[in-house]
């Protein structure tokens, strides 16, 4: 049969789905049995081209899983671009040097991730002889790699026939089967799993896995009004028969963040050089380069006297507003200020002193301090 009359016949099905079957006469495998040809043809009109889609190799697909967490995808593009294309293969990420890493990184956040992935990227070269390995357990051995990530590569790579459960597709689930326990409950993630792997079509599975990752992204979104009309599984959506989209996922409330007032200071020298200072090798945002920033407000004078202990003093200081940043567990409420200097006579400061183009190449500064950066400059595209 050819294309035309393949979608005839598939929209005809459609639309011959009886009303009762639409609703609760469904059982879980009948529902995804039924769907499943729909969300497979929808996939292969409606998903978005992206670099590691089409040219889907094992390296690929890892680097942009590790990048997608958290991250959307029109953000992780040029990341996705600019990291390949420093470190095309395995082997150059195996021997990368950490700052250089956490450089192309810097942006993405939790930066232990790429840490994981030189950590992952040398045990691949040392026992895979340099190849991610085409097994999904083997692939769960490696640092930073969990269930969702070795079902991506093993499915999207290699064909095998695991299933990859995100958040999106843990949404699209609990919708789907208007089931109202809590998504962050790590048995529940487990049991989709484990359904999944016995009902995903086997011959499919790159195909089914991106396809309920699209869905989750384009369609049945997170925040707002799930796009219920533009959906292929909405016949089969329990929730949607119910009318009962919004009431899920249902998600155990987080505990409230700490929230830290903390000063920024952007110390400048000669109009072109500005401090840094590594962070402590553990901890929040291990290793990493920051502006001189300290808890609580600081007042003119206290800044004159951390200035003096680093034989420098102040020339002028000027206000640069207020900026707020959320981490997982605690929130940054922060006073920035620009603060020129000059060393005392016959004091040689011990403070870092960086020249602004190597702040923009070689240091790699968090976004914590992204408004501090846009003011400087360093942000992408500035």
């Amino acid at each position: 049969m050819d294309g035309i009359g393949q979608d005839l016949q598939e929209e005809l099905e459609y639309h011959l789905i009886p009303i009762n079957k639409r609703e609760k006469e469904f059982s879980r495998e009948e529902r995804i049995h039924a769907m499943t040809p729909f969300l497979l043809r929808w996939y292969r009109k409606q998903r978005r081209i992206l670099p590691w889609r089409e040219n889907p190799i094992p390296y690929y697909v890892w680097i942009s899983e590790i990048m997608l967490q958290q991250t959307r995808v029109e953000a992780v593009k040029p990341y996705f671009e600019r990291f390949t294309k420093t470190l095309p293969e395995i082997g150059a990420l195996a021997e990368v040097e950490e700052e250089v890493l956490l450089k192309l990184w810097e942006g993405l956040g939790y930066y232990n991730r790429a840490r994981n992935l030189k950590k992952a990227a040398q045990i691949v070269m040392e026992q895979f002889n340099g190849r991610l390995p085409d097994n999904y357990e083997k692939l769960l051995t490696l640092p930073g790699i969990g269930s969702y990530t070795a079902g991506a590569i093993a499915s999207i790579a290699y064909g095998i026939p695991v299933p990859a459960v995100d958040g999106n597709v843990l949404r699209v689930f609990s919708r789907l089967m208007a089931d109202n326990r809590d998504i962050l409950n790590q048995s529940v993630k487990k049991e989709l799993e484990m359904f999944l792997k016995e009902n995903m079509p086997k011959k499919e599975a790159a195909a089914f896995n991106q396809a309920l990752m699209e869905i989750g992204a384009m369609v049945c979104l997170p925040n707002g009004e799930p796009k219920c009309m533009e959906c292929p599984l909405s016949p089969f959506c329990q929730a949607h028969a119910d009318k009962t989209e919004l009431q899920y996922p249902v998600k155990k409330a987080k505990k409230k963040r700490r929230v830290e007032e903390r000063t920024v200071l952007l110390i400048c020298r000669n109009g072109t050089e500005f401090v840094l200072e590594k962070r402590e090798e553990k901890g929040l945002l291990a290793g990493l380069y920051e502006f001189p920033n300290f808890l609580g407000p600081f007042s003119e004078e206290e800044i004159k006297q951390y200035l003096k202990g680093h034989g420098l003093a102040l020339k002028k200081i000027v206000p640069l507003g207020f900026a707020k940043h959320i981490f997982s567990h605690v929130e940054w409420h922060m006073a920035g200020y620009e603060v020129e200097v000059k060393e005392i006579k016959d004091k040689k400061t011990d403070l870092l002193f960086v020249e602004l183009e190597k702040l923009r190449t070689e240091y790699p500064i968090p976004n914590a301090f992204a408004a501090y950066k846009k003011h400087l400059g360093l942000l992408e595209g500035k």
